[in-house]
């Protein structure tokens, strides 16, 4: 299914099922060796994904969240491997858009979340855009009009010492590179 974020509409299965984590790299036509970023409702449902949680992983998920910062945390084995690309990571994210959030909380689970365009193309910012994609393809695009477009979530490496920006994105975490907190 496709959906509104803070940014773009993002493509999302129930992360916890291999088949529909697969289904989302062929549609996408996702490489294999890229990682999926998973949406979650809580701090909670975010340590339930990691095999720890540090505190500065806290600290930014106080702070940011919900919000466009993703947090890359070592993740537990028994994720589907499909999600961490065997980088034996996994980026998590708490959207800020109610959409987007209240289709986490209703599933229960974390939810995939790249994009909703086809590998190397523009992600889009209407379902229209989304429709025009993936006409066919995807089985349900949840319209709750334009999002904003703009710079995607930041996303930040804390399952390293010290934190490695992975992507610049909406939100600056510059201070917390350079070991400021």
């Amino acid at each position: 299914m496709a959906f509104p974020t803070e940014t773009f509409y993002g493509l999302g299965a129930n992360a916890m099922e291999r088949e529909a984590v697969a289904r989302v790299f062929q549609v996408k036509g996702r490489p294999e060796s890229k990682p999926l970023l998973l949406l979650v409702d809580s701090v909670k449902m975010a340590e339930s994904l990691a095999l720890e949680v540090s505190d500065l992983a806290r600290r930014l998920m106080a702070a940011h969240w919900p919000g466009p910062l993703t947090l890359v945390l070592k993740a537990l084995p028994e994720l589907p491997a499909e999600l961490s690309a065997g980088t034996g990571t996994v980026g998590i994210r708490m959207p800020s858009h109610p959409v987007a959030l209240g289709l986490v909380r209703a599933l229960g689970r974390p939810v995939t979340a790249p994009s909703a365009n086809p590998s190397g193309a523009e992600p889009p910012t209407t379902a229209e855009a989304v429709r025009q994609y993936f006409d066919g393809r995807i089985d349900l695009i949840l319209d709750a009009g334009p999002t904003p477009g703009g710079r995607p979530s930041t996303v930040l490496d804390v399952s390293v010492s010290p934190p490695r920006l992975v992507r610049a994105g909406a939100l600056d975490v510059s201070k917390f590179l350079t070991g400021a907190s």
